[in-house]
């Protein structure tokens, strides 16, 4: 029989998750149940019986009896909880009523009082304004009768009511000048039998109070006591507008008094030996200059401060102050270091112009952080009689101080450099000082190349020789021809006796001055450079562009026409009165490469230092942009006519080598002398001439200009020797000669490089096979290749030549056969002439000359611009 479970110990047990306090809370029913039966599952699994369901069964319903009474336990509460809810709540009610209608009453009284108040306030408002205009009226009244009762005394000449007033300290010396100002307006207004009188006894009076307060002032400024003088600051403030104290002030400033140097200042050497030279950089410090910009800076630093404290309007008195700084120190240094640059060139004095005026700038920037605002407003009448004072005292000139410090010092830095930049001044000096650089960097060149076309004259040579013969028959007498042109021309002035004196006088030019080279170019353009930085800092912006424009025509004038230009015609000239007999001189053609470099660098300059400043004006853009083109034209359009005169003469000289040929070089004589030959002595000649030509082209020009200039060459001698072959009779043997010379030629041109000139000059070649070709093989010949390109008929003057022609000639068929003697007349140069032009339509090429001029260039201000010389 299983034992039972004490009920009374379990009950116990499950009073703890029974109770009330156990609800509370979160309240989890499995967790509830697991409490309730963990003791009886733990005793179920001790026993070794089966399963006993009956202490579950009585234990839950233990439970359930408990939860059962707890719950009604729980219902009663609530009950009495709700009626003790409903009667709180009826109490709320009844007091939320009684407050309600409190408040009610309240807020009406509140709005009463509020409504009598705003009554009470306006008759108090109204009461106060008609009081404040009595206090005003009484005011006035007690001031105009104190001012009649003063003015009757000065009129007495009394003045014992002012003297004890003055002496009452520092409120009794305000109101005496308050006083006295007063009295000074009426005495000018009153018109009375004595007015006169009385108005001399207050204007002295006046006078005597302004000198005492003015004493006073300065003794408080010796003592160093700010709060007495800021007491007669104000007290003349009220007297006159206080600008007499402020000029007392600023005249007995120690940094005016000790800037009064008897000694001179100390000489910067290293900048006055330097700034003359153009090729130094412009200088940036002065030792006296930086020195006496310290000071201002330090001295001002010091002094705003001491103003702030002194005097009731410190930022005029700051402006006085300042004016003064520029007037006096600032103005009387820039003035000693303008004068001395002067004295030492155009450029010395622009720049120390231009460093007083960046130095100047930078001490503006920087004084400017000293703005003060007003610390007590004045009447209009002090305001009036301020600006009046200061009109009359104020060491510079203009109107009255402005309304800022700012202000101030940018008009002050305006007017100090005025009298330098108003008007033309500057850009007259500007100009001037870079004619007076151009013309000094270009005396040697400029003497040279006049010396050279002097030279080059014709009626130069003629007074050189008639001077000669003067020379000579000098001791002989006057009656030779010679001698008695040489009289002539000194008579009428065209050459003097001491012609050879001044030769000898001058110092004799150098060849290397005569050069054109690009370092003088960039030189040029680096000092122009230096005159258009100064342009912008010293000029208005609205005048940049047009001073831009005024300088580059400066620029343009040395660089262009005295510079290139003169180059260009001295080479021009030589080149004309040069012996068309002799080897032509290629120097010239190191000319041509310099003006192409230097074009290059004048475009780059142009477009990236001066274009821009022009930007803020489109007419003056497009006008430079013009000026320029024209520019560039004119010394491209010099170095064009240079290389097609050196083009020209090169052609002459082959022409004339190729005249030099025997009339039986290709005939020769069975010896062995003339088979020992390679060449001729025409071809030889020739060959050489264009291996110089083509070496000094390959050195001096690039790109296009190279392979028009070679091409030109080569078509041009191609030319000559189509018209050359056509002259000499071609024996067998000397056919081999021929093909020598030719092939020469050919391999002399095709070193040039030039793909259009190989075709020519391939022809060529099989042209002079024609003489090597035997006779029943030739018209095969002439058929194919580059000969069967041509009509035979312009072939046949060519195969007239061959000592066998006279053999084969009937039984040629030649469809358009040639009779010997109109082959012999005038028709044969047409011949020839079409020979040359279906050569030029064979490789697409119409030489016309070598044209380097400038292509059209659009009015684009961003655009590059098409060169024609080199790439």
């Amino acid at each position: 029989m299983s034992r039972q479970p004490n009920v009374s110990s379990q009950d116990s047990e499950a009073q703890e998750y029974l109770e009330l306090a156990a609800f509370k809370g979160k309240f989890d029913v499995a967790e509830f149940i697991a409490s309730a039966s963990e003791k009886l599952i733990t005793d179920s699994k001790a026993s070794n019986g089966p399963f006993n369901p009956k202490p579950f069964i009585r234990s839950f319903e233990a439970a359930v009896d408990k939860l059962i009474a707890v719950r009604k336990d729980v219902q009663s509460k609530t009950e009495q909880m709700e009626k003790s809810v409903r009667v709180a709540e009826r109490e709320y009610s009844k007091k939320m009523v009684e407050l309600t209608k409190g408040f009610e009453t309240v807020g009406n009284s509140f709005s009463g009082m509020e409504s009598r108040m705003n009554e009470v306030s306006s008759i108090a408002v109204r009461i106060g304004d008609q009081l404040e205009t009595v206090h005003i009226e009484r005011q006035r009244a007690q001031a105009a009768y104190d001012l009649i009762d003063f003015y009757n005394q000065f009129s007495k000449g009394d003045t014992s009511r002012l003297d004890a007033l003055r002496k009452e300290g520092r409120a009794g010396r305000r109101q005496v000048a308050v006083v006295l100002r007063r009295l000074n307006t009426v005495a000018k207004e009153v018109d009375l039998p004595n007015a006169e009188k009385t108005r001399g006894n207050i204007e002295k009076y006046c006078e005597k109070f302004e000198k005492e307060m003015l004493n006073l002032f300065d003794r408080c400024y010796r003592k160093g006591d700010p709060k007495m003088m800021h007491h007669c600051a104000q007290t003349l403030l009220e007297f006159n507008g206080g600008a007499s104290c402020v000029q007392v002030y600023v005249n007995q400033h120690d940094f005016f008094i000790n800037n009064v140097r008897e000694e001179p200042a100390p000489v910067d050497n290293i900048l006055w030996n330097a700034i003359p030279d153009p090729n130094a950089s412009p200088p940036k410090t002065e030792l006296g200059l930086t020195d006496l910009f310290v000071e201002i800076r330090a001295t001002v630093d010091t002094e705003a401060q001491i103003v702030k404290a002194v005097f009731p309007n410190p930022p005029i008195v700051m402006q006085v102050f300042l004016q003064r700084v520029f007037a006096q120190s600032i103005q009387q240094h820039m003035e000693q270091l303008l004068h001395k640059g002067s004295d030492i060139s155009d450029l010395a004095y622009l720049r120390i112009l231009q460093l007083v005026h960046f130095q100047a700038s930078a001490l503006v920037e920087d004084l400017k952080a000293h703005e003060l605002p007003h610390t007590s407003p004045r009447t209009p009448y002090e305001a009036t009689e301020f600006r009046r004072s200061l009109a009359g005292s104020a060491p510079v000139t203009g109107a009255a101080p402005s309304a800022t410090i700012s202000a101030m010092l940018e008009t002050a830095m305006e007017e100090l450099f005025v009298p330098y930049t108003e008007g033309q001044r500057y850009m007259e000096r500007e100009n001037k000082s870079l004619v007076s650089l151009y013309m000094n960097l270009l005396a040697n060149f400029t003497r040279y190349h006049k010396s050279t076309k002097a030279k080059s004259s014709m009626f130069d040579r003629m007074v050189n020789q008639i001077s000669a013969a003067t020379t000579t028959s000098s001791g002989g007498g006057s009656g030779t021809p010679s001698a008695q042109a040489a009289s002539a021309l000194m008579r009428f002035g065209v050459i003097s006796s001491d012609r050879s004196s001044d030769r000898n006088s001058e110092e004799p030019v150098r060849e290397e001055d005569g050069v054109l080279t690009v370092d003088i170019a960039e030189k040029m353009m680096k000092w122009h450079a230096e005159a258009i930085g100064r342009c912008v800092e010293l000029s208005p912006s609205n005048d940049v562009p047009k001073n831009t424009f005024t300088l580059l025509r400066v620029l343009a004038e040395a660089l262009g026409v005295s510079y290139v230009d003169a180059a260009v015609e001295t080479a021009l000239s030589r080149l004309d009165v040069a012996d068309t007999k002799s080897e032509p001189n290629l120097q010239p053609l190191s000319l041509i490469r310099s003006i192409d470099l230097i074009c290059h660098l004048w475009q780059q300059y142009i477009n990236t230092a001066l274009l821009p400043l022009a930007s803020s004006s489109v007419t003056i853009r497009r006008e430079m942009v013009v000026f320029n083109n024209q520019v560039i034209n004119r010394m491209e359009t010099g170095a064009n006519s240079l290389l097609q005169r050196i083009t020209d003469a090169i052609i002459n000289w082959l022409a004339l080598q190729l005249t030099k040929q025997k009339r039986n070089d290709f005939k020769p004589r069975n010896d062995d002398l003339s088979f020992a030959r390679v060449n001729t002595e025409p071809c030889v000649t020739c060959c050489e001439s264009l291996e110089k030509v083509r070496d000094a082209a390959n050195q001096n020009l690039s790109g296009k200009n190279l392979e028009v200039f070679l091409t030109e060459i080569g078509v041009a001698f191609h030319s000559l020797l189509l018209e050359h072959l056509r002259k000499f009779p071609v024996s067998a043997t000397g056919g081999l000669m021929l093909a020598k010379d030719l092939k020469s030629y050919q391999d002399t041109i095709t070193s040039f490089g030039i793909p259009a000139l190989h075709e020519r000059f391939e022809f060529i070649r099989q042209l002079g096979n024609v003489f090597l070709v035997r006779p029943e093989i030739l018209k095969s010949y002439i058929t194919e290749n580059y000969l069967g390109r041509i009509d035979s008929s312009l072939l046949k003057p060519y195969l007239s030549l061959r000592s066998d022609w006279g053999q084969f000639e009937k039984g040629f068929n030649d469809v358009e056969a040639v009779p010997d003697e109109v082959a012999a007349g005038p028709g044969l140069k047409d011949r020839f002439a079409r020979l040359s032009i279906m050569m030029k339509e064979l490789e697409g090429l119409k030489p016309e000359g070598i044209s380097m001029g400038m292509p059209t260039i659009p009015a684009s201000l961003t655009g590059t611009f098409s060169r024609p010389f080199g790439n």
